[in-house]
């Protein structure tokens, strides 16, 4: 896709021809500032409390990667945006658009204030003098496809206004080729390599590196190794370009002759940037590679990397080969394997398009490195950037453990490892020691992940092991208070920590631990301390990016209890059409720089965030529990046609690691994963049909009846529904029935019809059966 398709030059760009879903995604939805059309009906009555930009960025990535690259302006998160940091409202702008001083590596995708911005090795093709490191330049013909970025680079040298550098990137699983195309001649051309370089440039963004050296190995080779908050970043870079210089620089000088710089301790006051360049005369049209390998253990397995990913040193010439074309091609080929894994029957590019988008962002993080851990020395799965557990637990991670479920399982021992040697499975993990990050924000979220993939008898984890540290992990501060009171502050915790200890009765049932499957049953029942039985909803306390409404909705593994604490049926579902806005009028969203009464104001109206942020996700399909699907039907398409579109501005805020764009992949299909209960609520499907290849084949949805939804237009509703040509009573079905493969048909109508108004989902009580 292209950023900018009025310039003539980027549709001169080469593309990666592929077909399905692939030829669909266009990488730059979500990069910039919310703008969708004013939402109708429902919609309009949802109030946003989250910063209005989606926060993802167009830059190379390959499936569950290691490694991303993008252009770098140091705008908020990404380092790709043009923002200055924000957490409400409409974002505010850094500076002019289009302005960047190089390409980085480990971009974010779609987070927030994470506190880690990444950003490493800074790579910079420039004609000018290496003060002007850093400076920016103005990119245009922005163009960008699953596993390749380009962008023109114009006025690079400022005695030539027409200046241009064609730069392109795309990456392996583990490493990343740069290719430069010069567009002017010129006699002292250069490309540079900033190791000091982090962050972004915002306060108290950037990051220092604590230890590095770098060094030259022979013509052409040089390796290094920079710790960046405690992690060695080790990289092994080749660059073959004949009567050119390779050289080493510090504080903008060179170091003619140098082959070694080494760092044994830095500190932010006395930084001074280092890196290595590359030099010489420029002829119109050359073209420059730099590829480069990535590890966590060291420039040997860095070199290993990129030799995997990129074909090593030609060994009878000893030359480097070019290695862009072959690496795009195949990286290409993989996230077209992965995009087609789920396949829609609609006739509306504009659906194709945010479909194949959504399933793309769902697809880039968390980031997964066999063997790559630099915390514990077996080799074993590892995951780094899994930011956050509280973004994706509900929609994300079910959506892999579906459609790839190796690489879900691959991330579940992960997890495990990570708890093996730090005491806890990570909230939120990135290239750092610290499972206990983002711990505000949730409690044992990994739990219903592990229970979802015991519950599909998924090989390759052992449960017993799994369940000791499944265990372990109460023992966090909130988890004792949990176990010694019954309940815990801030109160979502409550909620969190018995949802988990239900998940945990699951595994322990699994591997014959009856007694310990009774305990964690029995403290899985304290979800009922956090609710207060004369409203109906949650007690006061403090509540993180929301309010006790956005948080009393969510789907407990008890729901029929749940709704009998509200008074029952008719008074819970009442509850539920005052928070989405039944009868409401429309709202005014925050503006830019929102202030504290605007803000307070906001949250008081006790409305759905409508998708801008995370905590009411799953809410929609409570009235599920009520026999009403008929209401989930209406809120899942309001918000389907309302909060999503094409272009830059097509999200209503943070993707965040794929959490939202994934709850978008689900709301398309007409499913909805209860994580931790390995099933599957049904809905009205926003499409004709589609098709998930799953490890028995293919899981096929279709229906009779489908009208094609429109803004302000009918709701459709599920009139009747049949698995395997056998009638539905229900509106569910277990994850194994997908698994196995089969067929999903669904008749729609216009009216809402006594489908599900009887026959509820299974709510699991102390003493139901663990399955």
């Amino acid at each position: 896709m292209h950023r900018d398709a009025s310039i003539g030059h980027a549709g001169a760009w080469p593309r990666a021809e592929q077909a399905g879903n692939y030829s669909w995604v266009d990488p730059f939805i979500g990069t910039a500032a919310t703008d969708l059309p004013d939402p109708v009906g429902l919609a309009a009555t949802w109030w946003w409390p989250k910063p209005q930009v989606g926060n993802t960025h167009p830059g190379a990535t390959y499936p569950l990667g290691m490694v991303s690259a993008c252009a770098y302006s140091g705008g908020y998160p990404t380092g790709y945006s043009n923002y200055a940091l924000n957490t409400e409202g409409v974002p505010v702008r850094l500076g002019p658009a289009g302005q960047i001083s190089g390409f980085t590596h480990f971009q974010q995708s779609g987070t927030g204030a994470i506190r880690k911005y990444y950003n490493y090795f800074r790579v910079t093709p420039m004609v000018q003098p290496l003060d002007a490191l850093g400076d920016s330049w103005r990119m245009v013909d922005e163009a960008a496809q699953p596993g390749w970025y380009g962008t023109r680079l114009t006025g690079v040298d400022p005695d030539d206004p027409g200046s241009m550098i064609d730069c392109e990137l795309t990456v392996g699983p583990k490493s990343a080729v740069h290719r430069y195309t010069f567009g002017q001649a010129h006699r002292d051309a250069r490309v540079v390599i900033d190791f000091s370089h982090g962050g972004l440039e915002i306060p108290h963004g950037e990051t220092v590196p604590l230890r590095a050296h770098l060094e030259i190995v022979s013509p052409n080779v040089a390796q290094g190794e920079v710790v960046v908050e405690g992690v060695p970043l080790s990289v092994h870079i080749e660059c073959d370009v004949p009567g050119w210089r390779q050289t080493l620089w510090y504080d903008q000088r060179l170091m003619q002759g140098g082959t070694r710089l080494d760092f044994d301790y830095i500190r932010a006051t006395t930084l001074r940037s280092f890196g290595l360049m590359w030099r010489g005369p420029a002829v119109p049209g050359q073209q420059i590679e730099v590829r480069i390998g990535f590890s966590l253990r060291g420039v040997e397995q860095a070199r290993a990397n990129l030799y995997r990913d990129c074909g090593g040193v030609d060994e009878l010439t000893g030359t480097i080969p070019p290695s862009f074309d072959a690496r795009r091609a195949e990286t290409a080929r993989s996230w077209s394997d992965h995009l087609d894994l789920i396949e829609i029957d609609s006739d509306d590019a504009g659906v194709r398009t945010i479909f194949s988008t959504a399933l793309y962002h769902s697809l880039i993080k968390p980031c997964l490195a066999l063997n790559e851990s630099p915390l514990w020395p077996m080799n074993s799965p590892f995951a780094f950037d899994l930011s956050t557990m509280w973004d994706i637990y509900r929609t994300q991670l079910p959506l892999l453990t579906t459609v790839l479920p190796e690489r879900a399982v691959e991330l579940g021992i992960a997890l495990l490892h990570i708890c093996e040697n730090e005491g806890n499975l990570p909230i939120g993990y990135r290239m750092a020691k610290g499972a206990d990050r983002f711990a505000r924000q949730g409690s044992a979220l990994a739990h219903p992940f592990l229970a979802d993939l015991c519950q599909l008898g998924l090989s390759g984890v052992d449960w017993d092991w799994a369940l000791c540290f499944m265990d372990a992990d109460f023992r966090r501060s909130y988890g004792e208070e949990y176990m010694t009171r019954g309940l815990t502050h801030p109160i979502s915790h409550t909620l969190d920590l018995a949802h988990a200890f239900h998940c945990t009765a699951i595994v322990a049932e699994y591997v014959g631990d009856h007694a310990g499957a009774a305990r964690y049953a029995e403290l899985a029942q304290n979800w009922r301390n956090a609710f207060d039985p004369e409203t109906g909803l949650l007690r006061d306390s403090t509540y993180y990016e929301g309010g006790k409404w956005n948080y009393s909705f969510r789907l407990v593994h008890d729901m029929a209890s749940r709704i009998e604490l509200s008074g029952g049926d008719e008074a819970y579902t009442a509850l539920l059409d005052a928070f989405f806005g039944y009868g409401a009028e429309p709202v005014t969203q925050p503006g830019q720089q929102p202030g504290i009464e605007e803000m307070a104001a906001g949250y008081a109206l006790n409305r759905f965030e409508g998708l801008n942020n995370e905590p009411d996700l799953d809410a929609p399909w409570a009235y599920h529990y009520t026999g009403r699907p008929d209401r989930t039907a209406e809120i899942i398409q309001s918000a389907w046609l309302n909060q999503f579109g094409t272009g830059a501005g097509g999200l209503p805020g943070n993707d965040d690691s794929g959490g939202l764009s994934s709850w978008y992949v689900w709301a398309t299909l007409g499913l909805f994963p209860v994580t931790g209960q390995s099933r599957f609520l049904i809905n009205t499907p926003n499409v004709r049909a589609a098709r998930l290849r799953v490890p028995g084949g293919l899981f096929e949805i279709t229906t009779q009846g489908f009208r094609t939804p429109s803004r302000g237009g009918p709701y459709q509703y599920v009139q009747e529904a049949w698995l395997n040509g056998q009638l539905l009573q229900q509106t569910w079905i277990d994850a194994a029935d997908v698994r196995r493969g089969g067929r999903l048909d669904i008749e729609l109508g216009p009216e809402p019809s006594e489908w599900g108004r009887h026959n509820r989902p299974p709510s699991i009580g102390l003493h139901s059966a663990v399955r």
